[in-house]
């Protein structure tokens, strides 16, 4: 088993430039608000693999690894779902005067590993979390399970108000 953490002392490793490890840890995620619902993250400590490399000028290459199960209602239908989501992110932390090349999740040699895996979930996620790709959603005029209804299901149209004069136009 992985041991668990949450940050990283980078600082302790003693890279010198091109040396890199990796490393098979467990990390902690926290439930996710998506949508305006909110997901658990199942297990809610996952185990991911941190590859570490130092680059030149003190800097460090970051990769993260890992594999989730959210809990939570369809975006479609509001059955149960349980989205599968592998996240692969990459950082890089170069000091110096450019700004772009510092990474938010590294201060002072410390890897806030807890916030950058929240992070990399989020933007790892699709546009809809669904019960399955296929799902039909609900109809929107009676609220219907469209996923069970079949295709028969079907209602009238109401008459568009804008043409409802012409309605009463008569050809003699």
């Amino acid at each position: 088993m992985a041991p668990r953490t949450d940050s990283f002392d980078l600082g302790r490793l003693r890279l010198t430039s091109g040396e890199g490890r990796r490393f098979e840890l467990e990390v902690s995620l926290d439930p996710l608000r998506f949508g305006g619902e909110t997901y658990a993250v199942t297990p809610a400590a996952v185990d991911a693999i941190l590859d570490i490399s130092r680059m030149t000028h003190h800097g460090y290459a970051l990769r993260l690894r890992f594999d989730a199960s959210l809990q939570g209602p369809c975006m479609r239908c509001l059955e149960a779902a349980r989205p599968e989501i592998s996240v692969d992110s990459r950082e890089v932390d170069q000091p110096g005067e450019v700004e772009e090349l510092r990474s938010p999740y590294v201060e002072d040699d410390v890897l806030d590993l807890h916030a950058w895996a929240r992070d990399a979930l989020a933007l790892a996620l699709p546009a809809q979390l669904l019960c399955r790709a296929e799902c039909a959603g609900l109809c929107a005029v009676c609220g219907a399970d469209l996923n069970g209804a079949g295709p028969e299901h079907a209602h009238e149209r109401e008459p568009d108000p804008r043409w409802a004069k012409l309605g009463e136009i008569r050809f003699e």
